[in-house]
């Protein structure tokens, strides 16, 4: 064992000095994302969730509808799960400084913060996840970043004790009729 000890040691040393990504390495990068302006108005979400093991577990859709007051952006997001299920989540998320940003829903336990750098957000909060007949509170860990054309990446690690469960990836569309929108409204948005 005492032979082993200074390879655990060497390994433990390697991973330690591995770097996550830090928000500031975005800063002056562009375009400019400011969640106040990019999620007030309509955007549409394609997403899904794999699990520790990079198996698909769950695909969905989210429309969302944002309204910002100057200081409050309240922003609605309807899901629609393939299995059908649906769920709907309300974010009031104030901005408190310059690329700074608290958020809070029902099914968060807390206070959610963010910071905006760039064309970055890295947004953490707990949230009580519906599985099977329990609720279990998990760990997300967001980071979304902003393309041209109004494309939004946001890739989430989601953790329970500290450790990954799964990734949740999702796509945002700026301006992206509901699937459900009538021909009316979506000639209208044209």
């Amino acid at each position: 064992m005492t032979r082993r000890l200074p390879y655990l040691i060497v390994v433990l040393l390697i991973l330690g000095a591995c770097s996550s990504m830090k928000i500031d390495d975005f800063t002056g990068t562009g375009p400019d994302f400011r969640p106040e302006t990019y999620f007030a108005g309509q955007s549409r979400a394609w997403g899904m969730f794999e699990d520790r093991f990079g198996n698909l577990k769950r695909e969905f859709t989210v429309d969302l509808q944002g309204d910002w007051d100057g200081s409050t952006l309240t922003l609605t997001e309807d899901f629609e799960y393939a299995d059908g299920e649906k769920e709907q989540r309300i974010w009031r998320i104030t901005k408190t400084g310059d690329g700074i940003y608290e958020g809070r829903a029902d099914d968060v336990v807390g206070i959610a913060n963010g910071i905006a750098r760039g064309k970055a957000l890295n947004w953490s909060y707990d949230l009580m996840l519906n599985i099977g007949d329990s609720r279990v509170k998990v760990r997300f860990d967001d980071w979304m970043f902003l393309q041209p054309d109004g494309v939004l990446i946001n890739k989430a690690d989601v953790s329970k004790f500290g450790i990954t469960i799964g990734t949740v990836t999702l796509f945002f569309k700026k301006g992206a009729q509901p699937k459900n929108a009538s021909s009316d409204q979506r000639k209208t948005a044209a």
